[in-house]
Protein backbone atom coordinates (compact mmCIF):
# COMPACT_ATOMS: atom_id res chain seq x y z
CA UNK A 1 0.00 0.00 0.00
CA UNK A 2 1.29 3.50 -0.95
CA UNK A 3 2.11 6.14 1.62
CA UNK A 4 -0.66 8.10 0.15
CA UNK A 5 -2.85 5.43 0.67
CA UNK A 6 -2.14 4.47 4.37
CA UNK A 7 -2.72 8.44 5.28
CA UNK A 8 -5.83 8.35 3.55
CA UNK A 9 -7.12 5.16 5.44
CA UNK A 10 -5.92 6.35 8.54
CA UNK A 11 -8.20 9.85 7.82
CA UNK A 12 -11.02 7.77 7.10
CA UNK A 13 -10.86 6.14 9.81
CA UNK A 14 -10.77 9.06 12.42
CA UNK A 15 -13.03 12.20 10.87
CA UNK A 16 -14.38 11.71 7.20
CA UNK A 17 -16.77 8.68 7.63
CA UNK A 18 -18.69 11.66 9.78
CA UNK A 19 -19.14 13.54 6.40
CA UNK A 20 -20.12 10.52 4.74
CA UNK A 21 -24.11 10.88 4.85
CA UNK A 22 -24.16 14.48 4.57
CA UNK A 23 -21.84 13.95 1.45
CA UNK A 24 -24.70 11.36 -0.11
CA UNK A 25 -27.23 13.83 0.22
CA UNK A 26 -25.04 16.77 -1.19
CA UNK A 27 -24.00 14.89 -4.42
CA UNK A 28 -27.42 12.41 -4.51
CA UNK A 29 -25.89 9.52 -4.58
CA UNK A 30 -23.52 10.22 -7.82
CA UNK A 31 -20.25 11.11 -8.48
CA UNK A 32 -19.35 14.17 -8.61
CA UNK A 33 -16.64 14.01 -11.40
CA UNK A 34 -18.15 11.42 -13.52
CA UNK A 35 -21.97 11.47 -12.33
CA UNK A 36 -21.75 7.86 -12.21
CA UNK A 37 -24.62 6.38 -10.06
CA UNK A 38 -25.41 2.85 -8.30
CA UNK A 39 -22.25 2.50 -7.65
CA UNK A 40 -20.03 2.54 -4.44
CA UNK A 41 -18.31 5.89 -3.44
CA UNK A 42 -15.78 7.31 -1.05
CA UNK A 43 -15.18 10.40 0.18
CA UNK A 44 -11.92 12.13 -1.35
CA UNK A 45 -10.13 15.37 0.35
CA UNK A 46 -9.35 17.61 -2.48
CA UNK A 47 -5.87 18.89 -1.24
CA UNK A 48 -4.57 20.83 0.34
CA UNK A 49 -5.77 18.83 3.64
CA UNK A 50 -6.85 20.45 6.45
CA UNK A 51 -6.89 19.36 9.98
CA UNK A 52 -9.22 18.40 11.54
CA UNK A 53 -11.01 17.16 8.39
CA UNK A 54 -12.82 20.04 6.72
CA UNK A 55 -16.69 18.96 5.02
CA UNK A 56 -15.84 21.78 1.99
CA UNK A 57 -13.30 19.96 0.98
CA UNK A 58 -14.83 16.70 0.88
CA UNK A 59 -16.14 15.38 -2.61
CA UNK A 60 -17.85 12.05 -3.15
CA UNK A 61 -15.68 9.95 -6.07
CA UNK A 62 -16.74 6.32 -7.63
CA UNK A 63 -14.12 4.08 -7.28
CA UNK A 64 -12.47 4.54 -11.07
CA UNK A 65 -12.26 8.29 -10.37
CA UNK A 66 -10.79 7.45 -7.48
CA UNK A 67 -8.10 5.08 -8.34
CA UNK A 68 -7.46 7.35 -11.65
CA UNK A 69 -6.57 9.81 -9.18
CA UNK A 70 -4.27 8.07 -6.64
CA UNK A 71 -2.68 6.66 -9.41
CA UNK A 72 -1.92 9.25 -12.08
CA UNK A 73 0.32 6.56 -14.54
CA UNK A 74 -3.35 5.06 -14.88
CA UNK A 75 -5.02 7.87 -15.64
CA UNK A 76 -7.59 7.25 -18.88
CA UNK A 77 -8.05 10.04 -20.65
CA UNK A 78 -11.24 9.37 -22.25
CA UNK A 79 -12.83 8.40 -19.11
CA UNK A 80 -11.64 12.25 -18.02
CA UNK A 81 -14.03 13.59 -20.47
CA UNK A 82 -16.53 13.41 -17.98
CA UNK A 83 -14.57 16.96 -16.95
CA UNK A 84 -16.47 18.83 -18.97
CA UNK A 85 -19.71 18.88 -16.74
CA UNK A 86 -17.75 18.42 -13.54
CA UNK A 87 -15.92 21.39 -14.33
CA UNK A 88 -18.89 23.68 -13.97
CA UNK A 89 -20.24 22.32 -10.80
CA UNK A 90 -21.77 24.11 -8.01
CA UNK A 91 -19.72 22.56 -5.43
CA UNK A 92 -16.52 24.71 -5.19
CA UNK A 93 -13.95 21.32 -4.02
CA UNK A 94 -15.99 18.98 -6.87
CA UNK A 95 -15.33 22.37 -9.52
CA UNK A 96 -11.50 22.59 -8.27
CA UNK A 97 -10.60 19.04 -8.58
CA UNK A 98 -12.16 18.58 -12.02
CA UNK A 99 -9.77 22.09 -12.85
CA UNK A 100 -6.84 20.67 -11.03
CA UNK A 101 -7.28 17.01 -12.93
CA UNK A 102 -7.98 18.52 -16.21
CA UNK A 103 -4.75 20.64 -16.29
CA UNK A 104 -3.05 17.39 -16.18
CA UNK A 105 -4.30 16.85 -19.83
CA UNK A 106 -3.21 20.02 -21.24
CA UNK A 107 -0.73 19.14 -23.68
CA UNK A 108 -1.95 15.74 -24.19
CA UNK A 109 -5.43 16.22 -24.92
CA UNK A 110 -7.22 18.75 -27.41
CA UNK A 111 -10.24 18.52 -25.63
CA UNK A 112 -8.63 19.60 -22.37
CA UNK A 113 -7.21 22.87 -23.75
CA UNK A 114 -10.32 23.92 -24.93
CA UNK A 115 -12.48 22.88 -22.35
CA UNK A 116 -9.28 25.35 -20.26
CA UNK A 117 -9.83 28.39 -22.32
CA UNK A 118 -13.56 28.52 -21.19
CA UNK A 119 -13.33 28.48 -17.99
CA UNK A 120 -13.05 31.40 -15.22
CA UNK A 121 -11.92 31.21 -12.18
CA UNK A 122 -12.05 33.56 -8.66
CA UNK A 123 -8.31 34.71 -7.42
CA UNK A 124 -9.38 31.92 -4.30
CA UNK A 125 -10.73 29.35 -6.26
CA UNK A 126 -7.35 29.63 -9.11
CA UNK A 127 -5.08 29.43 -5.88
CA UNK A 128 -6.82 26.49 -4.31
CA UNK A 129 -6.41 25.15 -8.10
CA UNK A 130 -2.75 26.02 -7.68
CA UNK A 131 -2.20 24.35 -4.41
CA UNK A 132 -3.07 21.03 -5.81
CA UNK A 133 -0.42 19.06 -6.80
CA UNK A 134 -0.95 16.36 -9.61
Amino acid sequence: MSRAQERYHERQQHGLSIFGKDLIRRCGAHCELCDRQGVSLKVFEVPPVETPANFDHCVMLCEVCFKQILQPRKRDPHHWRCLRTAVWSSTPAARVLAIALLDTFIGREDWAMQLHEQLYLDPEEQLWVDSIDF
